[in-house]
């Protein structure tokens, strides 16, 4: 049984006793002032009232028991496990030394195929089977909650330093669930301290991470203290304040021309404590705190005051996020800052990237319609690796599509060449520029090229180069 369990039913036989003691004492002198002192007991209005009177008050702590039982419940109905609320008040009773986050990241997916009745199943069998494997290795104490939808927290005294590898053994384990497949993904922060709220979103923070597309590297720290993770917080905060922002520059080979005469943005934090921060670090961070519009409009100032130090020929990409898009007042000190600085718009080149469609995607490409009547250019990245892609393309005519990577690094797959022959034939009838990315082969070159594909980038085209490099070689 587990822990949480266990501690509801206690709760509810001292919640139970404390209500029935005062009706018991209640019962006991009125039958003590009527029977015992009376020979025979008499239906007279008062007796009548006083039985009433017990009646209702039984009646009422009893209503009152249940209401409090509802409304003050450590457990979440479907797992079990202690809901969010109790959690978090026993992590402050507590005060654990570890914390570890457990997301199931294809939670809609089951949700989708499967129902809301196997999803309860799932949910409800996944912490059965967390909290067996946790008797197993001796960890009776561990608290273990659900946030909410497919989050799981446990909590811990001490610094465990197996329990990494135990959750590794729990979800290689439980991959299949009631016949189901699941997929898993955890963080675990160590040495925590009294906000605990904060170290629940910073673990959220570094299973972000491990969301991050295109990166190469493999096997992420998924376990971190909390003192490096708060004092990382704090330096990318610094640094956007700051406007540390370390940028590098990817050429695209146009393939008609030979010349290149576009560069791909690729953006770094610089901080002289930390060194140089990843997006995949800081991305996370600054969305959580609210800091991706001003993120967003330093990235640009930064982009356009280095554009007229440079030839008139060089176009720029780079990312900008469709919520810094989507806000009236980010976009209107964008366009005030282009008429500001009297720059060829044209010359700019903002890449969208979105897992999921938009809910109002008429609203959203009305957006996208009033930068693009300024002149500046509109490119989807990822293109052809998720619906929203594919929506978005039936409703508003891009400047510009970058190939998702898995096209280019599957060439040698029939149904990959296939399928990108005709991405690219689609976007050539609908005049669309076409860019193909991670290019580091000759062979891949080669069959890019005979697809018709406009541009070319990758470390087979050539190497990023630095922001001083880039003017030295334009100005």
């Amino acid at each position: 049984m587990l822990l949480s369990e266990l501690e509801e039913r206690e709760r509810h036989f001292k919640l139970a006793l404390r209500a029935g003691i005062p009706v018991l004492i209640l019962i006991f002198l009125v039958f003590f002032t009527t029977i015992s002192t009376n020979d025979t007991f008499n239906f007279s209005i008062q007796n009548i009232f006083l039985i009433t009177s017990i009646t209702f008050i039984t009646i009422y702590f009893i209503y009152f028991l249940m209401n409090v039982s509802v409304k003050e419940t450590l457990i979440d109905q479907t797992t079990q496990g202690f809901n969010q609320k109790a959690f978090v008040k026993r992590l402050q009773d507590s005060k654990p030394k570890t914390l570890a986050l457990i997301i199931i990241k294809n939670l809609s997916t089951i949700s989708q195929n499967y129902g809301d009745g196997e999803v309860d199943a799932v949910l409800y069998t996944i912490i059965q089977k967390l909290n067996l494997k946790f008797q197993q290795k001796g960890l009776d104490k561990a608290l273990i909650g659900r946030r909410y939808g497919a989050e799981f927290l446990i909590a811990l005294d001490e610094k465990h330093a197996d329990l990494e590898k135990t959750l590794e053994e729990f979800t290689q384990e439980n991959t299949i669930i009631n016949n189901i497949e699941v997929d898993y993904t955890f963080a675990i922060v160590t040495n925590t301290g009294k906000d605990f709220q904060q170290i629940i979103f910073q673990l959220k923070d570094i299973i972000a991470t491990q969301f991050e597309k295109n990166t190469k590297e493999k096997n992420i720290p998924v376990t971190k203290d909390a003192a490096e993770v708060s004092d990382m917080e704090k330096t990318i905060i610094a640094s956007i304040k700051d406007n540390n922002l370390l940028l590098s520059f990817r050429p695209l080979l146009n393939t008609k021309s030979n010349i290149i005469d576009i560069y791909e943005i690729a953006v770094k934090l610089n901080s002289d404590k930390s060194g140089n921060i990843l997006p995949r670090v800081y991305l996370p961070v600054i969305n959580r705190l609210g800091l991706g519009r001003e993120y967003d409009f330093t990235l640009l100032k930064h982009i356009v005051d280095l554009l007229p130090l440079v030839d008139e020929s060089i176009s720029l990409t780079f990312n900008l996020s469709p919520f810094s898009l989507r806000d009236p007042s980010f976009q209107e000190k964008f366009f005030n800052y282009l008429d500001q600085k009297k720059i060829d718009p044209a010359r700019l080149i903002i890449q969208l990237y979105e897992r999921k469609t938009h809910h109002n995607i008429g609203g959203y490409l009305k957006t996208l319609n009033k930068f693009r009547a300024k002149g500046v250019r509109i490119c989807i990245d990822n293109f052809g690796s998720s619906n929203a892609s594919m929506e978005y393309m039936k409703h508003f005519k891009f400047d510009m599509v970058q190939f998702d990577r898995d096209y280019v690094t599957n060439l040698h797959d029939e149904t990959s060449y296939a399928m990108l022959e005709s991405l690219s034939r689609m976007s050539k009838d609908l005049h669309i520029i076409t860019v193909a990315k991670w290019v580091d082969k000759d062979t891949q070159k080669e069959k890019l090229k005979a697809l018709g594909i406009n541009y070319l980038q990758g470390f087979g085209i050539s190497k990023p180069i630095t922001e001083t490099e880039l003017i030295n070689r334009y100005n």
